[in-house]
């Protein structure tokens, strides 16, 4: 099954470390997960922890945001945080860690929210200094950073698909790094405003990641009215061969229902 589970937002009935058992026992053998600890830099035990509810529920954690800050506060990521740069540097350690050891290979880096007082030109100089070094960090095992335009957060300036590209092609320019990507959302895009379609057409083959939700509401596929299975389908005639992460909101109960009936 081509499917990842996002178990910080599916299966939260659950304490999370049994989420990726109840994954596996779902059906599925592949597993993401937002950054899954309060600091920045987790303890031995805290990480040792999560790394054996992986292994243990027998999944592949093919997915792991960077710290993302305090999310249900509005916090949407370090990358472009002055306050928060050294702190965001010391995450790539321990994200490259917990990703070296899993095997895990995509790393979403939340670019963050504009700051009051801070001038936007330096938030984004910033930004381009720190995804080279979360590119350089998962680098050496073959991981690649992964980009995001996000919905419902007014402050953070990464929507559409060539917003993030255009901070792509210039941590390249600046850098050298190559092992960044789009993840592509569908949802994030949809609501956004973006033309998914043409997105995929020009795209597909900048994509590192892609994750589904339906709209409205951020449902499971099959609830909204986004054609889910077709963007899926042209994404893979284009050449993506990834995990559709699966990021959407649905009680434990039904969550998986709409798999019988397929996209």
């Amino acid at each position: 099954m081509t499917y990842s589970v996002n178990c910080s937002i599916l299966l939260t009935e659950l304490p999370l470390l049994e989420r990726p058992a109840a994954a596996k026992a779902a059906g599925f053998d592949a597993v993401e997960f937002w950054w899954p600890f309060e600091a920045s830099v987790p303890t031995d035990a805290e990480t040792t922890a999560f790394e054996r509810a992986i292994t243990d529920a027998g999944v592949q954690l093919t997915g792991l945001n960077f710290n993302a800050g305090d999310m249900p506060a509005g916090d949407r990521g370090l990358v472009s945080w002055p306050a928060r740069a050294a702190e965001f540097l010391d995450n790539v350690d321990a994200v490259a860690g917990i990703g070296g050891r899993l095997g895990c290979r995509a790393f979403n880096a939340l670019y963050g929210n504009r700051i009051d007082g801070q001038a936007a030109d330096a938030q984004d100089e910033l930004a381009v200094q720190n995804l080279a070094a979360a590119a350089a960090g998962v680098g050496r095992f073959g991981g690649t950073v992964l980009l995001e335009p996000v919905s419902g957060a007014p402050e953070y300036p990464l929507r559409t698909a060539m917003d993030a590209l255009g901070v792509i092609d210039r941590v390249r320019a600046e850098s050298g790094a190559e092992n960044l990507r789009l993840l592509a959302d569908f949802y994030h895009l949809a609501v956004n405003g973006d033309d998914v379609a043409a997105v995929i057409e020009q795209h597909a083959g900048d994509f590192g990641h892609i994750q589904i939700a339906d709209n409205p509401g951020r449902g499971a596929p099959g609830t909204g009215e986004l054609p889910l299975g077709e963007w899926i389908t042209r994404s893979r005639q284009l050449g993506y061969e990834g995990f559709i992460g699966l990021e959407y909101r649905e009680q434990a109960g039904t969550a998986f229902s709409w798999l019988a009936d397929g996209l």
